[in-house]
């Protein structure tokens, strides 16, 4: 295991989940505030290890494995806190669809990898946007209050929707890549077949 400052700074990443579930239960008036916070810290270090390993060219297997953990975990771990303190469908939808994605995409990518076509399901510029639109609607619905009179509440939980539906988008394009590349396993296996 290579240790260096990416990879510390996705380990703290996973450090502040349990930091952040103690905030946004805390039965304080400024819980909200506390949690939108530890997360908005963690999407920032999630940029930061990523562009830092690129700058100082301190990429590593182990990192490419556990940046994404990070990132899912807490994002797992956010959206099911909100679902607890919103008990209605209107809130379960979404994050039952992000969540089952993530896992989704996940084991298509371990699966990939097996075959050595990890590349076909790389990120993509869909991903990024998705990504983004989930971290914003996750801080907006955690802190909840106005803003500059703006309901954000209200606005978090329509772009966590637009999150969701992205979610979707970028699923079928990953699954539509890897349906290609499962099509031609067997002509290659074929062709290798008749060389021989």
């Amino acid at each position: 295991m290579q240790m260096n400052l990416p990879n510390s700074l996705t380990l703290a990443r996973i450090a502040m989940i349990p930091i952040f579930g103690l905030v946004f239960f805390l039965p304080v008036g400024w819980s909200g505030f506390a949690a939108a916070s530890v997360f908005a810290l963690a999407a920032v270090t999630d940029w930061l290890d990523g562009w830092l390993a690129r700058r100082l060219q301190q990429t590593s297997a182990f990192g490419a494995f556990l940046d994404p953990v990070a990132d899912k975990l807490m994002v797992a771990v956010a959206l099911v806190a909100l679902v607890a303190v919103n008990p209605s469908p209107l809130f379960a939808l979404p994050a039952a669809v992000i969540i089952g994605r993530e896992i989704a995409v996940s084991a298509l990518r371990e699966w990939m990898a097996e075959l050595g076509k990890r590349a076909t399901v790389a990120v993509s510029v869909i991903g990024k946007f998705k990504t983004g639109a989930q971290m914003v609607a996750i801080i907006m619905l955690l802190y909840g209050q106005p803003v500059a009179g703006l309901p954000t509440a209200i606005l978090g939980l329509l772009l966590l929707y637009i999150a969701a539906a992205l979610t979707l988008w970028s699923m079928i394009v990953y699954l539509r890549a890897a349906w290609l590349v499962l099509e031609a396993e067997p002509r290659e296996r074929g062709s290798s077949a008749s060389e021989t």
